[in-house]
């Protein structure tokens, strides 16, 4: 029995996982649950799951959840609060398995705090290895942790590497897909007008806000890029995007014998995290395996820089160093939550993070408190760049 701390709980990927728990009670209990401010969700989530403990990073949410798990009885499950509290879940003995699927660069401490506790970790954040991760990737081998990918390119090239998920001699080059959005084939000229509503609306995956904008603006990609030279360690010119509008083939990794070992599936989330929770032996997702001949062609796109300037800006950061990185995310949040509350336009997005990059590049994070340190004040700059950008 695998006992699972899901971080991240009431998210697509938190739900994802619960769903395929379900389906192997003989296999994975679900011990430890946490959420960011959604008290009901995880309510609803308590009581379908009775797990022994409970975490929200928002104080008042927590207060609303120990009052609502008394109102059902269910006061014997132990409630935390706060970043520390989602972290105590992270490192709780009692845990086996941490899916570490917080959004954004919050999740770095509890992914941290599993690293340093030594768990096999899930990990759907890529956040924590944008933000630090030359940090993280030592922490874990210093301290035994075992990482195994959850977003569904790096689970497809972990598939596709030699047993172990090392990108070992023989191993060129890895090529991770992107859908291209929602806009793969408006005018980049109109892209001013972009509405919120319009950028969240994925033609294939169903996903959060602000991952989906992400996607939109492929800067999704960009970090998925950055987190793939860190899990497999590989160089910048070893990692390749194309557009693939399917979304059936996932990633693609290419050996030197010139074959390419593509892994294919529905754009559906329970397909990477069953793999990742019953690593190494396969598990039943609750997936189907694709009609090939209804899905009838696959298309590889070149991806248009003048349509997605972030992804150039992802590269960029990556060259530059783990504190160039760190700033890029910090002002990726912080250009996309502006854009979602209308006060920045979409195509600004990218204006906002380029003028954070064209600062004094900090060092690499040493430790959290230095990492946490480098997000704050990149965020400062961000907003500066928000208020100037937007006038």
């Amino acid at each position: 029995m695998t006992r699972l701390a899901v971080l991240g709980a009431t998210g697509s990927i938190g739900t994802s996982t619960l769903d395929v728990a379900a389906r192997h009670p003989e296999r994975f209990s679900v011990h430890a649950v946490a959420a960011g401010r959604d008290w009901e969700g995880l309510l609803r989530i308590c009581r379908e799951h009775r797990p022994a403990r409970a975490a929200l990073a928002d104080d008042e949410a927590a207060t609303r959840l120990r009052d609502g798990l008394r109102g059902e009885g269910l006061e014997g499950i132990e409630v935390s609060a706060g970043e520390a509290g989602v972290a105590a879940l992270a490192e709780d003995p009692e845990v086996d398995a941490v899916v570490t699927a917080v959004v954004g660069a919050a999740g770095l401490a509890s992914s941290l705090a599993a690293c340093r506790a030594g768990k096999r970790i899930l990990l759907a954040n890529k956040e924590t290895l944008v933000v630090a991760g030359a940090l993280f990737m030592e922490t874990a081998q210093l301290c035994g942790a075992r990482i195994v990918p959850v977003d569904s390119e790096h689970n497809a090239v972990f598939q596709g590497l030699p047993a172990g998920g090392h990108a070992t001699t023989g191993v060129e080059r890895i090529v991770l897909t992107a859908s291209g959005g929602p806009f793969r084939d408006r005018d980049p000229e109109t892209l001013a007008a972009v509405t919120p509503e319009e950028a969240v609306a994925h033609p294939n995956w169903s996903m959060g806000r602000k991952i989906s904008v992400d996607s939109a603006t492929m800067m999704n990609k960009g970090l998925e890029v950055i987190e793939a030279c860190h899990l497999f360690d590989l160089e910048p010119r070893r990692v390749d995007v194309v557009i693939h509008r399917q979304s059936l083939v996932h990633a693609l990794v290419g050996y030197c014998d010139g074959s390419y070992l593509a892994q294919v599936g529905s754009p559906d989330m329970r397909v990477p995290i069953s793999y990742a929770m019953g690593y190494p032996e396969r598990i039943a997702s609750g997936v189907d395996l694709v009609d090939l001949a209804a899905a009838g062609r696959l298309d590889f796109e070149a991806v248009d820089e003048r349509r997605f300037p972030c992804l150039r800006l992802a590269y960029q950061a990556l060259r530059t160093g783990d504190g160039a990185c760190a700033v890029l995310n910090a002002a990726n949040e912080i250009a996309v939550d502006a854009f979602l509350d209308r006060r920045l336009r979409f195509d600004r997005i990218a204006s906002v993070i380029e003028e954070a990059l064209a600062a004094e590049t900090p060092p690499p994070p040493r430790d959290l408190e230095s990492a946490c340190a480098i997000d704050a004040q990149a965020r400062r700059q961000a907003e500066e760049a928000v208020r100037r950008i937007a006038d």
